[in-house]
């Protein structure tokens, strides 16, 4: 089962299994996690224990109304946000897979205008190691 995921990392899929949609996951991550911007980006997160589930992270991608009134716009941009998780989320999940956790993740778009592709690309890696780094952190912080 720990392996199924590492298959679909090489076809870089996003499924639904891969997406946060339990309400009760989405209170208990916004509650309890911790969080951190990299801007254009607010992120919440909650590592815990493996359980039995074939991806090791779930993901929510959100948009504000307030700051896109046109669903045309905030569509975009979760489709962009999507699409540069999706091509960049390997490099999360084998950090996982090497410390044995699993984790919820919200990522928040906070900016007020809309940034280029290449931007929010580039500001995805940086996203995803800064929470890389903050999980080894407050999991060195519990083993002492």
């Amino acid at each position: 089962m720990a392996g199924s995921y590492i298959i679909e990392m090489e076809k870089y899929t996003f499924k639904k299994e891969e997406r946060l949609c339990s309400k009760r996951s989405i209170d208990d991550l916004f509650h309890n996690g911790s969080s951190f911007v990299v801007y254009p980006f607010r992120v919440v997160y909650l590592a815990y224990e493996p359980q039995e589930r074939p991806f090791p992270a779930q993901a929510i991608l959100s948009v504000p109304k307030k700051r896109f009134k046109r669903a045309v716009d905030r569509n975009h941009l979760k489709r962009q946000m999507r699409e540069c998780y999706r091509q960049q989320k390997h490099t999360l999940y084998a950090f996982l897979q090497d410390n044995a956790l699993h984790m919820s993740l919200a990522i928040q778009y906070v900016s007020n205008e809309k940034l280029p592709f290449e931007t929010l690309k580039a500001k995805t890696a940086q996203l995803l190691a800064r929470l890389e780094h903050e999980i080894d952190q407050s999991h060195l912080g519990k083993g002492n």
